[in-house]
């Protein structure tokens, strides 16, 4: 871990910086401000305490990508109902959105969908998406 946080300053920084402002507002919040309360934040008991830093570190990221993949779907959702109707969301696991579509399309649904995703929220670095076809979801990967 050493190694780690010595290439990535930063991330030590964050830890310490969220684990403090949880510790004062006991909870964190998702980049879309869903909150997370941290009850056990400030507890005596050491290993209440150090699950509860925990999850202050974990969800703002873990909770981020949430809404971020939510609002994917929502602003697609939006975009196959006006201009796509035949194409289908027809799944989505974890941070990933599966399509259904003709095959002669699916080049053009592939960049869009990609490119939905990745204009979603505006952040300070860019969201890259990845992008496949295939005929079911394992030959996509």
């Amino acid at each position: 871990l050493d190694t780690y946080f010595a290439r990535y300053t930063g991330v030590r920084d964050y830890m310490d910086n969220i684990k403090a402002q949880a510790k004062e507002d006991k909870y964190v919040e998702t980049i879309m401000g869903r909150r997370l309360y941290l009850n056990e934040i400030n507890a005596g008991n050491g290993l209440r305490r150090q699950a509860a830093e925990r999850a202050a570190i974990n969800a703002p990221l873990q909770g981020s990508a949430a809404d971020i993949i939510k609002k994917a779907m929502l602003d697609i959702d939006e975009l196959l109902s006006n201009e796509m109707p035949d194409v289908k969301m027809i799944m989505q696991v974890h941070d990933e959105l599966v399509f259904e579509c003709s095959r002669d399309n699916s080049h053009m649904v592939m960049e869009k969908m990609k490119e939905v995703m990745e204009q979603t929220v505006k952040l300070n670095i860019p969201l890259i998406a990845e992008a496949a076809i295939g005929s079911n979801w394992n030959e996509a990967h």
